[in-house]
Order: structure tokens, then C-alpha cells, then sequence
């Protein structure tokens, strides 16, 4: 008998109890309150939780979605890992390789198991992630908590416990689970199901909600999923949008005020990478700037067989890339907003910050890092500058008040302050 019912028993039974035995009821009810609560608080968490220790910093890795949408099939995939190992990639920190959607047959078999598509992936997806394992990889795969995907596949509604089991037994890592054709399904009651079923699966895997941020899942989440999405997709541009996708800024404009809900295991996702995907070279070093002081998660989503020697240099900044995946934890949040002129800033471990100035407008604009207004630095202390993408050391904040930077546009200047003593 569950507690409520214990506790409302002696209501509902007082027409025919004489008062002393309701009484005595109650007064049974009450003490049998704490055992009761104890054996919850026991019993809840063995069948209610994500896997913890899991994503202690933002995910990377890539993702087939941006690039071939549906179009995908177990030699493009390989390929992909083959190319992750040869560039550097993973040496990098690029771990996860995540089939999107368009995986699967369009239909389960008899036994009602996902299958995947015949044509596409001819000898299973466990195949696929022995592969990418062998090549010290992590292998991740997509599914969405309503009846069907966003294309019309089988969804994971009404079969998650199955599902789960499913992707332990392939040797899935990662999980990204969608939010396509889910009708009136409560959203924290929808993916807290799948939650519980890959951890009744027993293999580790990061659960990544993709839910588009329409529940605020940044309020509710942070127990549910490692990561969680915040906005409709990403488009390989600016400051365009779609019906349901939009420009990396408009998105990053939505990210202002979301940094006290990111931390280790807990993450925003401002989605997918665009660089390599037709964006100029400025727009996607400023992106990928951007998501790294965001703490985002980096997933690449480009043609890693086309990618050009610029796009591979913007992926793999080693110093950029410690920038997203430093311990502490920290999301940026905006420091200054300026008509076309915006300041950025994170706090790192061990006393550090980094900073991003970004210049949104269609001119080179200049901007001006003075540094008795940075308030959130200990002013006691001399910080050594160091910039980014120029990968050049530019002295300390001891040598001179200021220092200037004229910034293309849709670019930035990226710094990182390092305490001296």
C-alpha cells in the first residue's frame, strides 16, 4: 500500500469505525511513516537515476545529422572514424561518434526490436559500434520519445525498457533521444522512462535529451540527462532561420541567461557544430569560439572526408578546446552587449578567465579591453594575456592599462588571463 493511501485510510473508513479505532488507526498510520519513507529513499534510487560520473565535461565528438540528414550507411560511418583517428581529431578530444537519425528500418521486427535499415547498415549496428570501439572511440546512436522520429522511423514511446536493452547489448555509449510525434506525453515523465531504462540496461551512456528546450528543460533536467537542448536546430549560418532551425547567433543570443544550470554531468546544449558546412572562415571561428566559452558540448557535423586544412585547425585548437572542457565547469555568461559589439567571459580553474570579444556587425569595429573593469578578476593579482587564435603571448595586465583589437567582422578575439603570482 502506497503512503498516501495508508495516510487517508482512517478518512476513508471513518462511516463505519467507531472513534476510538480511528483514532488508534491514525496513530498506527503515523508511526509507521518513517519506515515507510526510509524504504522510498532506499528503494528510489536503484530504480531512478542516470548514470553519474558520466560527461564531467562538455560531450565531443560527431554526428552524422548536419551534413547527411537520413542519407547515412555503415561505410560512411566507418569512414568517419577512420578519419577522427588519421586528423587528430581524437587526439583532440573528439570521443563520441553519434549515428543520427535514418538509421533504422522503417519498421520493428515481430518481436517488436528496433531493426536497422537492410539497405544501409546490411550487417547490424553492432558491427558498426565494434568498429568505431576498435578505433578507441565511443559510439553513440539516435532515437526520439515519441511514436515515430522526426522522419518517420519507429520511436522509442511504449518501448523504451526494450530499446535500452537493445542498445546495452550493441555496445551503445550515447544516447540522443528526440522529441518528434510525441502527442500529449509529458515531457519529465517521458525521458525520466528512458532515463530509467538505460540504467536498468546496465551499460553507461550519456543520455542526451533533445527536447529543444519547448519544457525549459534546464529547470527540470539536470537529474534526467547529462545534456539537454535548448533551442530548435542549428542552420549552417548566421543570422538566418527556418521554420524549425535558425543561425548559430540567434541561437547563441537565447543562451544569455542559461549558465547556473550547466555543470559537470549536467550540460546546455546550444546543438550541433556548423563549421566546415559552408560557413566563411571568420563565422566559424567565432561560432566555435563562442560554444566553447558557452561550455557547450562539440559536436562536429561536417564532411569529415571534404573538411579543408581551416576547418581541421578551427575543430582541433588544442587551447581553444581547453577553454570548453576545463574542469571547473563554468558556462560563459555575456559580461558586456554593445550594439554589434559583445563581451563574453568564463571562469577557468586555478584563478584563470577567458574572453571573447565578438564583433556582430558587417564592419571592422574596434574593441577595447581595459582592465580595471573587469571587476570579476582578483585586481591584486598581474594576469599573463594570452591570445588564442593568434596563439601569441601579449604580456600582462601589468604592462600597460589597456590594449586594443580591431576585429573583423562576425569574428572575435579570444583571450585567456592566467594569474603570474
Amino acid at each position: 500500500m502506497f503512503l498516501p493511501e495508508l495516510l487517508n485510510l482512517s478518512e476513508d473508513i471513518s462511516t463505519f469505525l467507531p472513534p476510538r479505532e480511528i483514532i488508534n488507526l491514525t496513530i498506527m498510520n503515523f508511526r509507521l511513516i518513517p519506515a515507510i519513507s526510509a524504504t522510498i529513499a532506499l528503494c528510489a534510487p536503484l530504480s531512478a537515476q542516470k548514470f553519474d560520473n558520466l560527461a564531467q565535461t562538455p560531450p565531443m565528438g560527431w554526428n552524422s545529422w548536419n551534413i547527411f540528414h537520413v542519407n547515412i550507411d555503415e561505410q560512411k560511418i566507418m569512414a568517419m572514424a577512420d578519419i577522427i583517428v588519421a586528423t587528430g581529431m581524437k587526439d583532440a578530444g573528439y570521443e563520441y561518434l553519434v549515428v543520427d537519425d535514418g538509421w533504422e528500418a522503417m519498421s520493428r521486427d515481430e518481436e517488436g526490436n528496433l531493426v536497422p535499415d537492410p539497405a544501409k547498415f546490411p550487417r547490424g549496428m553492432k558491427i558498426v559500434a565494434d568498429y568505431v570501439h576498435s578505433k578507441g572511440l565511443k559510439f553513440g546512436i539516435h532515437n526520439c520519445a515519441g511514436n515515430k522520429t522526426c522522419n518517420g522511423m519507429p520511436g522509442g514511446r511504449g518501448h523504451e525498457y526494450q530499446d535500452a536493452r537493445l542498445y546495452a547489448s550493441w555496445g551503445v555509449d550515447y544516447l540522443k533521444y528526440d522529441w518528434c510525434e510525441h502527442g500529449t506525453a509529458d515531457a519529465r515523465e517521458t525521458y525520466k522512462t528512458m532515463r530509467d531504462a538505460l540504467h536498468a540496461a546496465g551499460r553507461p551512456c550519456v543520455f542526451s535529451l533533445c527536447e529543444w528546450g519547448e519544457n525549459k528543460p534546464w529547470l527540470w533536467a539536470r537529474d534526467t540527462g547529462h545534456l539537454w537542448r535548448t533551442t530548435g536546430d542549428i542552420r549552417a549560418c548566421r543570422t538566418c532561420t527556418g521554420e524549425w532551425d535558425m543561425g548559430w547567433e540567434i541561437i547563441l543570443e537565447k543562451q544569455a541567461d542559461l549558465a547556473p544550470y550547466a555543470g559537470p554531468g549536467r550540460w546546455n546544449d546550444p546543438d550541433m557544430l556548423e563549421v566546415g558546412n559552408g560557413l566563411p572562415e571568420n563565422e566559424a571561428r567565432a561560432h566555435f569560439s563562442l560554444w566553447c566559452m558557452l561550455a557547450a558540448p562539440l559536436m562536429a557535423g561536417n564532411d569529415l572526408r571534404t573538411m579543408t586544412p581551416q576547418t581541421l585547425k578551427i575543430l582541433t585548437n588544442r587551447e581553444a578546446i581547453a577553454i570548453d572542457q576545463d574542469v571547473l565547469g563554468r558556462q560563459g555568461t555575456r559580461f558586456a552587449n554593445q550594439p554589434g559589439h559583445q563581451t563574453w567571459i568564463k571562469e577557468l580553474a586555478n584563478g584563470r578567465w577567458a574572453i571573447c570579444y565578438y564583433n556582430s556587425t558587417t564592419e571592422t569595429g574596434q574593441f577595447v579591453a581595459t582592465w580595471e573593469n573587469m571587476y570579476f578578476m582578483d585586481r591584486s593579482k598581474t594576469y599573463a594575456i594570452r591570445d588564442i587564435w593568434a596563439a601569441k603571448d601579449l604580456g600582462t595586465t601589468a604592462t600597460a592599462a589597456s590594449v586594443e583589437f580591431d576585429i573583423p567582422p562576425a569574428d572575435v578575439v579570444l583571450l585567456v588571463l592566467t594569474p603570474t603570482k
